[in-house]
């Protein structure tokens, strides 16, 4: 499944290993989503952030588009 194709209400796994709710159905390079790490906040997170989707209980790959990719690259190359 693609980032974009993430609908408000999906559960999905972010790099750093919290979890959250998209609560959004836009498509871009961000997203807004419902975070719930040491808090629970509601904010936009990077749609390259996002790597697994829960489907059925089960946890799947996404993809990210070429966009999401060059701007996760660019990221990295400034230390952020």
């Amino acid at each position: 499944m693609k980032t974009n194709d993430l609908k408000r209400g999906s559960y999905v796994l972010l790099r750093n290993g919290w979890e959250a709710e998209i609560a959004d159905n836009m498509k871009g390079n961000t997203r807004l989503a419902t975070v719930f790490g040491e808090f629970t906040e509601t904010g936009s997170v990077y749609a390259h952030d996002i790597i697994k989707v829960k489907i059925a209980d089960e946890w799947h790959d996404v993809e990210h588009t070429p966009a999401q990719i060059k701007l996760m690259d660019q990221l990295k190359r400034i230390g952020f």
